[in-house]
């Protein structure tokens, strides 16, 4: 059962780091589906930012945190290493898995694809 639940959000001045976390993607076939990241901010579009596919590896990152966010995977839990935060990475994240089985690499991820959803962790950065 895939129930998901981030953590690790919060507020942060512009330069500064946050390590967001999400558990409850179960045990059983997780490397099999998309997972990743992404953020919504108010009037604004959910928004895909980073995502990765265990079974070969790929990730894609989105061109706004490419080069600052880092995904990762252990032990079926879910991490956002976010660097260099800027004022507009203030959003509310969540992590997501999508609803079929696959790489789903073949297209820029889009929320409407990824079927499960943790409640979402907010993140504000002050300049």
């Amino acid at each position: 059962q895939v129930q998901l639940a981030e953590s690790g959000g919060g507020s942060v001045q512009a330069g500064g780091s946050l390590r967001l976390s999400c558990a409850g993607f179960g045990v059983t076939y997780y490397s099999s589906f998309c997972m990743g990241w992404f953020r919504q901010a108010p009037g604004k579009e959910r928004e895909g930012i980073a995502i990765i596919y265990l079974r070969d590896g790929n990730i894609f990152y989105a061109d706004s945190v490419n080069g600052r966010f880092t995904i990762s995977e252990d032990n079926a839990k879910l991490f956002l290493q976010m660097n260099s935060l800027r004022p507009e990475d203030t959003a509310m994240y969540y992590c997501a898995r999508h609803s079929y089985a696959g790489n789903c690499m073949n297209r820029r991820p889009k929320a409407a694809d990824f079927g499960y959803w943790g409640q979402g962790t907010q993140v504000t950065v002050s300049s």
